[in-house]
């Protein structure tokens, strides 16, 4: 689908305020209601908005610990990487997981209550799967920056 300027000024704002109504959005995208809700619907049956979804306060939420973990997994057993996979669709800690190149196999974010937590999850889950060779933490001090700034990478089509 190509997105022209409307599109992206839609997808903006909504970025910012998802549960903006439809006739807020249409005056701000200067578009009739019904006119900017068929754009909308386009948007989202073409996937590009792939979901509507809230942000969450973690220190608020009593999340104290984040890490990046990096792993590496022996990788002479038979599925060896499907089973990593299974195994970290079953664990709560890890909010992200991403197949990297250099010298780790996956890098996970991890989330825990505590130290206490994270170390049970590391010691008692993680290390303890299957073919884990190596494990490499850096814990997360302080977010710099955490939106997903997606548009500012997108042009608008010429059409």
């Amino acid at each position: 689908m190509k997105l022209d300027s409307i599109d992206l000024r839609i997808l903006a704002c909504l970025s910012q305020d998802g549960r903006m109504s439809n006739q807020d959005l249409a005056e701000k995208v200067a578009l009739s209601p019904s006119a900017c809700l068929r754009r909308l619907r386009n948007l989202e049956s073409e996937g590009i908005i792939a979901g509507y979804g809230v942000r969450l306060d973690t220190a608020k939420l009593g999340i104290e610990v984040q890490a990046m973990v990096s792993v590496n997994v022996r990788q002479d057993m038979d599925g060896w990487h499907e089973r990593f996979i299974e195994a970290v669709q079953h664990w709560p800690e890890v909010a992200d997981a991403f197949i990297v190149t250099g010298s780790s196999n996956y890098l996970l974010r991890v989330r825990a209550r505590n130290l206490a937590h994270y170390t049970d999850f590391i010691v008692n889950r993680l290390h303890a799967s299957q073919g884990v060779t190596d494990i490499r933490s850096d814990i997360i001090l302080q977010s710099l920056k955490s939106r997903d700034n997606l548009l500012d990478l997108v042009r608008p089509s010429q059409g």
